[in-house]
């Protein structure tokens, strides 16, 4: 079987722009978040379900390809699977800051959509008992 190599950009290539771009989308965020977070390899299976929505394999697939081509993660193929894990010592060395900004603004984001779904769940449960 012949496998086509992952594209990896160097340092040197990595832009604001490219990096910008991978994340503004909810979904790479947050997987980028949680590699992040881990400081470890991750399976890519592992994240079927990201901000308790079920992502189709083929759609995940393209999310790690965006983000392994803006720089932020680096791919490796262990068999069957690909695992990925963070370039952000390297980027913090090109741009230093920028990656932290990023990731923390992202956590204050996620924690304060789950405070606003806790009021609404708890405003929708005091609904349905007053009504009963």
């Amino acid at each position: 079987m012949n496998v086509r190599p992952l594209f990896h950009p160097s340092l040197e290539d990595i832009t604001v722009e490219g990096i910008l771009h991978a994340l503004s989308d909810p979904i790479r965020a947050a997987i980028f978040a949680d590699i992040v977070a881990q400081e470890c390899s991750h399976n890519c299976s592992m994240f079927l379900t990201v901000s308790d929505k079920a992502i189709p394999k083929s759609t995940l697939s393209q999310h790690f390809r965006a983000l392994r081509e803006a720089g932020l993660i680096r791919g490796e193929r262990r068999g069957v699977e690909m695992h990925n894990t963070s370039r952000c010592a390297e980027i913090e060395e090109r741009f230093p800051g920028l990656l932290g900004a990023i990731v923390n603004a992202h956590t204050i984001q996620s924690n304060d959509e789950a405070q606003a779904k806790k009021r609404v769940a708890k405003r929708s449960s005091r609904r349905l008992v007053k009504s009963k």
